[in-house]
């Protein structure tokens, strides 16, 4: 028999299935999601645990009429083998294959992008908004986990909604996890609904006291008393009491892979009026042993063997995740102000080792950036030296933190950027690619880019002998195998390394495209051209001497792997004519204008001319520019 999930091209073909099929093409799902996700690696628990909710949600509501929002997006996968990709879905997250997220390009049914968490409600309510205002009768469902709401958007999104008394589902797919395990008070007070130690709602607790009373003398004074003390009667009875004071109507918790509970549910919150949350409970990883077992290590996966869950060999050098990690328990046992901060990433970041040899200094504030950076910043006042260690892509949400609660009170506050420049098959969502340029605009902020592993090393010891904030941005995946022996050195201070002298033209970079220019200058030697090789290091301070020096022999190349528009190249052109210089011919090599897509990390950086071959291909072109004779007179 055909597999009923080939029957499947968009979410009406659902409709036609009996409950049994539905339960079927669930496991058969699951088993794709599986195969898939060991050959391509992924996002493999939160898919799994979120299989029966998705196929919930798309039998009862009629996608893209009703609108399904997804907060993070890496639970979508079984929303897009639904909605039309299937044929495509051996190819997700690879060039040219659907993206590992929602995005409004790729399908009708992807109504709203994903990629960072907490948004869903605050989109959600937008749509919702935009259905009255224009008196649609839709339905609008946001699916938010609870790790996404530990973060303070997803509250003030609560709060809003609740206020408004608007027609809105909130979904909550509660699996006690982010990436890392979900933390603080939330996540306690859900652990508690959990836990089943308080009765379903109100209604159910009234209904029940109402049928008692009506049987006993006094009964109807007593239920009119009831009535009066409603209020304190929910704050003893209700699990859902925090959303019920928001403004919510809680439903739950339920059985999260039970589908007929599901649907049941699901059609009973659509019947309703105002705000509604339906609190779900999921396992991460469901159906499959090794990912339940371990759902922080299946959360994002390389390749595995399905068999028994053990991930493709990797070997080689340690990542600069770990470098770092294991850099900082070193500088931690010198120095007890040092403490760590991390947002749901303690592992991601390297942050493990530093966590359980010092689980006093480490601390896991949930998805909540911004919280984070103005914790960082209270304890720098009290004398600690923090260090925020946190995906430059996530730090973006932190950006007015940074400058209003840390640079503008010269705090001394370290920022560890993991996952700077291109990420790889995650995609635009989460390519680290603009911290150079939003870093650069803040007053005081010192902005390092290590070549190397070693050299990581060096600028982490660097950034806590600075009195003011410091940032230190570093690429996923492996170092380049350097020895790690010894002790962290200090680098001076703004000052850059000239790594190859070349009188022809100089080759200006930061961060690891430097290995890409020193490659680059060979094939230039090849050529018969000399070319200068600087590792500037450094991109606030900037070296202005030895930027002076090049700019003096000739034409410079600028090589970065961030956005052109006011990162590393900027800075130097600007430096050049605030100086006066008789500008030579500045080639400026990174990022264009536009959002680059998911897909091989290599792939990508020869697509943007950030190979070494496209770096010597630039820098041939603007000699020959500039020693062009000019038109005549």
């Amino acid at each position: 028999m055909a597999p009923i999930l080939d029957r499947i091209n968009s979410p009406a073909d659902l409709k036609a299935l009996s409950r049994d099929e539905l339960r079927e093409l669930a496991h058969e799902i699951r088993q794709t999601i599986i195969r898939t996700v060991s050959c391509t690696g992924g996002h493999l628990a939160p898919n799994l645990g979120a299989v029966e909710l998705t196929l919930a949600l798309h039998r009862v509501f009629d996608s893209p009429r009703d609108k399904l929002i997804w907060d993070v997006g890496h639970q979508c996968y079984t929303h897009k083998l639904v909605t039309g990709r299937r044929q495509e879905f051996e190819r997700i997250r690879q060039q040219g294959g659907p993206s590992g997220f929602p995005r409004r390009s790729e399908s009708e049914h992807d109504v709203f992008g994903a990629g960072h968490g907490s948004t869903s409600i605050s989109a959600a309510l937008g749509f919702a908004t935009a259905r009255d205002l224009r008196g649609g009768k839709e339905h609008v469902v946001a699916v938010i986990g609870d790790g996404a709401l530990t973060g303070g958007m997803a509250f003030e999104a609560l709060n809003h909604a609740g206020s408004r008394s608007i027609d809105l589902i909130v979904v909550l797919n509660d699996n006690e996890m982010s990436i890392s395990p979900s933390v603080g008070a939330v996540a306690a007070y859900l652990s508690r609904v959990r836990a089943g130690l308080v009765e379903p709602t109100v209604r159910r607790a009234r209904s029940d006291m109402k049928r008692i009373l009506h049987r006993m003398p006094g009964g109807e004074t007593m239920l009119l008393a009831m009535d009066r003390l409603r209020d304190g009667m929910k704050q003893l009875v209700v699990p859902g009491m925090l959303f019920e004071q928001l403004g919510f109507t809680y439903l739950g918790p339920i059985d999260g892979h039970d589908l007929q509970g599901l649907l049941d549910m699901l059609e009973h919150a659509k019947r309703l009026r105002g705000p509604i949350l339906l609190h779900v409970l999921t396992t991460k990883g469901k159906g499959y042993d090794p990912a339940e077992c371990d759902p922080q290590g299946f959360h994002g996966t390389r390749p595995f063997d399905v068999e028994d869950g053990t991930c493709l060999p990797s070997e080689g050098p340690p990542t600069y995740s770990q470098v770092f990690g294991e850099t900082l328990c070193r500088l931690a046992q010198r120095d007890p102000r040092i403490v760590a901060i991390s947002a749901a990433m303690i592992v991601g970041t390297g942050l493990q080792p530093f966590q359980e040899r010092f689980p006093e200094r480490c601390f896991d504030v949930g998805m909540a950036e911004e919280h984070a950076v103005t914790f960082a910043a209270g304890l720098a006042a009290c004398g600690f030296r923090p260090v925020v260690a946190i995906y430059s892509t996530f730090l973006q949400r932190s950006y007015d933190q940074i400058l209003h609660d840390v640079a503008l009170q010269r705090l001394p506050v370290v920022f560890a950027l993991d996952r700077a420049g291109l990420v790889g098959d995650d995609g635009p969502t989460h390519h680290g690619v603009f911290d150079l340029s939003y870093l650069r605009t803040i007053p005081e902020m010192v902005i390092m880019a290590p070549r190397d592993e070693r050299q990581l090393r060096d600028m982490l010891a660097t950034a806590f002998t600075c009195s003011g904030p410091a940032a230190l941005r570093y690429p996923r995946g492996q170092g380049r195998g350097l020895d790690l022996t010894g002790e962290p050195g200090v680098v001076p201070l703004g000052q850059a390394e000239i790594l190859r002298e070349g009188a022809d033209i100089s080759l200006l970079a930061v961060g690891t495209t430097v290995a890409a220019v020193e490659e680059a200058a060979q094939l230039l030697a090849e050529r018969g051209l000399q070319a200068a090789v600087v590792d500037m290091r450094f991109v606030k301070p900037i070296d202005e001497d030895t930027v002076l020096a090049c700019a003096a022999r000739g034409p410079i190349v600028t090589v970065e792997e961030n956005v052109l528009a006011g990162g590393f190249g900027a800075a130097i052109v600007e430096l050049l004519q605030d100086r006066g210089v008789c500008c030579p011919s500045v080639r400026r090599l990174g990022l264009a204008d536009r959002f680059v897509e998911h897909g091989d990390t290599a792939v990508l950086r020869t697509q943007a001319g950030l190979d070494a071959a496209s770096i010597a291909a630039a820098a041939e072109r603007l000699l020959t520019e500039t020693t062009r004779p000019g038109p005549r007179r």
